[in-house]
């Protein structure tokens, strides 16, 4: 997928003010039977947001980072750690501070033909967050939705229709038009582009990416590949069985990963050259799968890893910060960079 440009926030980031949205140790299970213990999809997650800035989550189906979305949400319970919003606490915030925060705290789901009420014209689905809100007029009202469905590309009239009246990357534009309807500091964009072509992807994510010029806003972009989260990106973080493999700077990820398993991500991408694809199929990873059961104090990894040697399966590795300022979760990180055996992506 190309875009047009790299990303940039509209404003320099300011990282001495307080974290739009920070978590530490978020801990989140699932409870199986009776007689198994429970499961955990989150495991001990740090990561921050601040305003204006968009941090890419990043993993494979059941890495746990649709999980941690809606951790922040409210939509799951957590068994640890603490999830905080512009400096309150609010991991276990009640239903009625929750619709609160649902003013500042919105999210943009995968599926843009599930995630509206087929029933309902898109002028009535977008006008209920207004009146969960704020008390406006029947005019002003809609004189907002036809204002926002403009700002996200969309004809006023679109107001009058319903959702099968429009085509995947449209829907997709009018959730995000409803999630932007209550002016909300935040948005978790669950997979937003994933059900769409290639084409359509670049549409919206520059969509995307104005919009945050124009309304300051931040984004906890959650994606399975890393090419299009880091066309959106400043900071990146990479999750593996619920625990953080790396995460740092998105060009410092992206272009000099350092876990074998951010590599793995990178090689899954397909390219166009079929001399460069190759080589990237020649490496990918063969060993063991993702529901290999690891001990709880080896890597998670240790399984699939092409690098891995005894320590890893006794030891789990801690988040150690490189050089650069990224951290990364693996005790032969330095070995594998002095060796050249993590590579550069084709």
């Amino acid at each position: 997928m190309t875009t047009s440009t790299a990303p940039e926030a509209a404003l320099p980031l300011d990282r001495t003010r307080v974290p739009l949205l920070d978590v530490r140790g978020l801990v989140v299970e699932f409870d199986v039977g009776r007689h198994c213990p429970p499961v955990r999809a989150v495991d001990g997650v740090d990561l921050s947001v601040a305003a204006g800035e968009t941090v890419g989550l990043v993993g494979e189906s059941g890495s746990g980072k649709t999980t941690l979305g809606r951790a922040v949400l409210g939509l799951v319970p957590v068994a640890d750690g603490a999830i905080s919003f512009d400096g309150e606490d609010i991991t276990h915030a009640g239903n009625r501070r929750r619709r609160q925060l649902s003013a500042d705290l919105q999210v943009v789901f995968q599926d843009p033909y599930s995630s509206l009420n087929p029933t309902r014209t898109i002028g009535q689905t977008l006008s209920e967050t207004l009146r969960v809100h704020t008390r406006t007029s029947a005019a002003e009202t809609s004189e907002r939705v036809r204002s926002m469905l403009e700002k996200v590309g969309l004809d006023a009239d679109a107001e009058q229709r319903y959702p099968a009246q429009f085509s995947g990357g449209q829907r997709q534009r009018i959730a995000i038009a409803r999630a932007l309807m209550a002016h909300p500091r935040l948005v978790i964009c669950d997979e937003p582009v994933s059900a769409l072509d290639l084409s359509v992807q670049a549409q919206v994510l520059n969509l995307l990416r104005a919009l945050q010029d124009e309304l300051g806003l931040g984004y906890l972009f959650v994606a399975h590949d890393l090419a299009v989260v880091r066309h959106l990106s400043q900071r990146i973080v990479v999750l593996y069985r619920g625990r953080v493999m790396e995460d740092g700077d998105a060009a410092v990820v992206f272009e000099r990963p350092l876990h074998p398993y951010t590599q793995a991500l990178l090689y899954a991408a397909p390219l166009p050259d079929p001399e460069q694809q190759r080589r990237r199929r020649a490496m990918r990873l063969r060993r063991g799968s993702a529901s290999t059961v690891v001990p709880a104090e080896a890597c998670p990894f240790v399984a699939r890893c092409p690098h891995a040697v005894d320590a890893c399966r006794t030891h789990r590795p801690p988040l150690e910060t490189t050089p650069e300022g990224s951290r990364v979760a693996c005790i032969r990180w330095r070995d594998l960079r002095a060796a050249g055996a993590v590579a550069q992506p084709a």
